[in-house]
């Protein structure tokens, strides 16, 4: 790669570590120490907030590929990271495909971020797959719900973690009428068996950049977090649930200060982490 992915990533907030002796709520009503938003290589976290709007308010336009095409390809134009995560995309495609691809396919809504645009530097047409299972192919020119079926396509996406949205939806889109993902490009790997469980099931696939103990280090020695937050992150990636018990039992207040806050959203996922006993911390 001839840019710096993970600078791009700190710079664009795309990669959030949580401070010292902090950590992160998630959705889920569990905990970690950082956060990856792939979308924000796009422009950064408004830019990002802002296509994404779009995306929900306009999905459902017959004007929406192309207006998402026009947005992407500007953005491609003006913003050098986006430009350079779209490039190293293409440039590692071009040295993994071995057979020849009738589209590139993306799944909503972050996938599009990227397939889009990589389909566009490939000269090939998007395949748009819609999480109500409906699928479009655009060629820049037309959009057309004929010869979805028994397409060979690269799929590209923002994040792989384990894979789920592939084998839940993606692939088996793909894959109606005899279709099938030759291979699969992700921007991040976030080091959970994703990339793995992928080639296993015979969809050869790679990603830019592995979120790992290598990643780890090197962000510390480029002084982005300290050692504590590098121990811990560590820790993290060798064992999410033993390392985040760790944690609430050496920082008990970190609990309590969520529960007691003003945050309606941090008190509701904190409420979760405690209903479900999650980290087994009443045990």
């Amino acid at each position: 790669m001839s840019f710096d992915l993970l600078n791009a990533l700190m710079e664009t907030q795309a990669l959030r570590v949580a401070s010292e002796r902090q950590v992160f709520w998630y959705t889920s009503g569990t905990v970690g120490p950082y956060y990856i938003n792939t979308e924000n290589l796009y422009g950064g976290p408004d830019a990002a907030g802002e296509l994404l709007s779009f995306i929900d308010a306009e999905k459902s336009s017959p004007r929406f590929a192309f207006d998402l095409r026009e947005r992407l390809l500007r953005q491609y134009e003006n913003n050098a990271i986006y430009r350079d995560v779209v490039d190293a995309l293409v440039a590692r495609v071009k040295r993994a495909l071995e057979v020849n691809i009738d589209a590139v396919s993306g799944g909503e809504r972050r996938d599009w971020f990227f397939s889009l645009t990589v389909a566009e530097c490939l000269g090939k047409p998007n395949l748009l797959m819609f999480k109500n299972r409906e699928r479009v192919l655009f060629d820049g020119k037309n959009v057309t719900h004929e010869g979805v079926d028994g397409l060979r396509t690269l799929h590209v996406a923002d994040l792989v973690t384990e894979a789920s949205s592939y084998f839940r939806d993606w692939i088996p889109l793909v894959g109606e009428g005899g279709g099938r993902i030759e291979y699969s490009a992700n921007v991040v790997d976030r080091g959970q068996g994703g990339i793995e469980a992928l080639c296993e099931s015979g969809v050869p696939s790679s990603a830019l950049l592995r979120v790992d103990e290598a990643l780890f280090k090197r962000l510390a020695e480029l002084g982005h977090i300290g050692s504590a937050q590098a121990d811990l992150l560590a820790a993290y990636y060798r064992d999410p649930h033993a390392a985040m018990r760790t944690f609430l039992l050496d920082h008990p207040d970190f609990l309590q200060n969520a529960l007691r806050g003003d945050d309606d959203r941090i008190r509701a996922r904190a409420q979760l982490l405690v209903d479900g006993n999650v980290y087994g911390l009443d045990a």
